[in-house]
C-alpha cells in the first residue's frame, strides 16, 4: 500500500514537471538491488537503499546488467565503449566520480544506449553520496552510490560476473520532510505552546493575587468598620424625643420617620440613623449616608488611600423631572469643602438636618 502510494505521487510528479522544478528543494533516494551468481555457484541477493537520485534525473525504475567502461573507469570519454553484448537485454552504466562532469559521464553512456547510469563516489569517500547535477543530460535515471558499494559491483564484473542491477525511487527528502526537521517544528511547538501556558499561568495567578490582596484588605477595613461601630452612640428614642415629635424626622436610609422605642445609631457627625440600617451601610462604605463623613478617619482609623477620580468627569448632578417628561434643569451638589460661592448649598430632604447645619455654619 505504502509503495502503490509512492508511485502514485512519484507518477503525478513526472507527469506535471515538478520533480524537476522541485529537485533543489526535495532530493529523492533510492534502493539499489543486486543479483549474481558467486563463486560457489549460490544466488546471491543484497538489497539497500544506498542511492541518491541526480537533481535532473527522472524518477522511475530501471533494470539492466550492470556493464563498465572499457579503457577510462570514470567514462569521460565519449569514443569509449562498455564491456557489454549487443545483443544482451538492457545495460546499466557504472562508471567512478571523477575527471570531468557527471553530464559528460552519463552523455557517454547515454551514447552507447545504457538504461541508466550509477556514479559511485571517490576512493575514500566510503559510502558518502552527493546530490549530483547534470543539466545538460536528463530523460534517463541516474544516481549516485557510495565507493565502497560501487567498487564491489566494479570488481565483480571485473571478475567476469554477471551483475543484474535495480533502481527503485526510495522516498523524498528535504527541508520539510526530514524527520528531524519534523523533530525540530514538534519541539519549538511544544516550546512555544509551554511559554502562553505559562504566561497564562502567570497572568492568571497576578490576578488572583490581586483580587486576594483587594479582598484581604476590604475584610481588613470591615474589621475596623466594626470596631469604629462598636465605638458609636447608641441609643433608643423616647416618645418626647425631638425625632419622634414630628415625621419630618427619618432615616434617610430606609426614608422611614423614628418612632419612640426605635434604636438609632449617632454618628461621629452627630447625624443619626436606625441601628439596624446604619450597620451594613457603614460595614460596605465606612461613611455617613448624609455627609460622607468618614467614621474610620473621625475615629482615628486611617484606610487606605482610594484612587483618584478622573479631573475631567462631569460633577455630580440632581435632576428634577416630571412623570412622562423629560428633565427640566439640574442643581450641581455642593462640595462641604469647597469655598465656591457660586456653587449652592446641598439642601437635604430632611429639613432638621438642614436646619442643624445652617445653625453649624451660623
Amino acid at each position: 500500500m505504502g509503495e502503490t502510494r509512492q508511485h502514485s505521487l512519484l507518477l503525478l510528479l513526472c507527469l506535471s514537471g515538478l520533480a524537476r522544478c522541485s529537485s533543489t528543494m526535495v532530493f529523492w533516494t533510492a534502493k539499489v538491488d543486486l543479483k549474481y551468481v558467486n563463486s560457489n555457484g549460490e544466488l546471491e541477493d543484497k538489497s539497500c537503499v544506498c542511492g541518491l537520485f541526480g537533481r535532473n534525473s527522472v524518477l522511475m525504475e530501471a533494470r539492466g546488467v550492470v556493464a563498465l567502461p572499457t579503457g577510462d573507469p570514470e567514462g569521460c570519454d565519449l569514443e569509449s565503449t562498455y564491456n557489454h553484448n549487443a545483443s544482451s537485454p538492457p545495460w546499466i552504466a557504472v562508471v567512478k566520480r571523477g575527471n570531468c562532469t557527471f553530464s559528460e559521464k552519463i552523455a557517454a553512456a547515454v551514447r552507447h544506449n545504457a538504461v541508466a547510469v550509477v556514479v559511485y563516489n571517490v576512493d575514500g569517500s566510503g559510502n558518502g553520496t552527493i546530490h549530483m547535477s547534470h543539466p545538460e543530460v536528463g530523460g534517463i535515471v541516474a544516481i549516485m552510490i557510495g565507493n565502497i558499494l560501487g567498487s564491489e559491483i566494479a570488481h565483480l564484473v571485473k571478475n567476469g560476473t554477471e551483475v543484474i542491477l535495480t533502481i527503485l525511487p526510495g522516498s523524498p527528502h528535504g527541508l520539510w520532510m526530514d524527520s528531524y526537521w519534523l523533530y525540530f517544528l514538534s519541539i519549538a511547538f511544544l516550546i512555544v505552546t509551554a511559554a502562553a501556558v505559562t504566561y497564562f499561568v502567570f497572568l492568571s495567578a497576578s490576578r488572583l493575587y490581586s483580587l486576594n490582596a483587594v479582598k484581604r484588605a476590604e475584610n481588613r477595613l470591615k474589621t475596623e468598620a466594626k470596631r469604629a461601630i462598636g465605638r458609636l452612640q447608641v441609643r433608643t428614642l423616647k416618645r418626647d424625643d425631638e425625632e419622634t415629635a414630628s415625621d419630618v424626622h427619618m432615616c434617610a436610609v430606609c426614608i422611614e420617620s423614628y418612632k419612640a422605642g426605635d434604636v438609632v445609631t449617632v454618628l461621629t457627625c452627630d447625624h443619626i440613623f436606625h441601628k439596624s440600617c446604619i450597620e451594613p451601610w457603614l460595614l460596605e462604605r465606612r461613611t455617613c449616608p448624609m455627609c460622607k463623613c468618614d467614621i474610620l478617619k473621625a475615629l482615628g482609623v486611617e484606610e487606605q488611600p482610594k484612587e483618584p477620580s478622573d479631573a475631567g468627569s462631569p460633577p455630580d448632578a440632581t435632576v428634577i423631572t416630571v412623570t412622562g417628561g423629560d428633565a427640566i434643569y439640574e442643581v450641581p451638589l455642593t462640595d462641604p469643602a469647597s469655598r465656591d460661592p457660586e456653587r449652592h448649598p446641598h439642601r437635604y430632604d430632611n429639613r432638621a438636618f438642614e436646619g442643624e447645619s445652617e445653625e453649624a455654619r451660623g
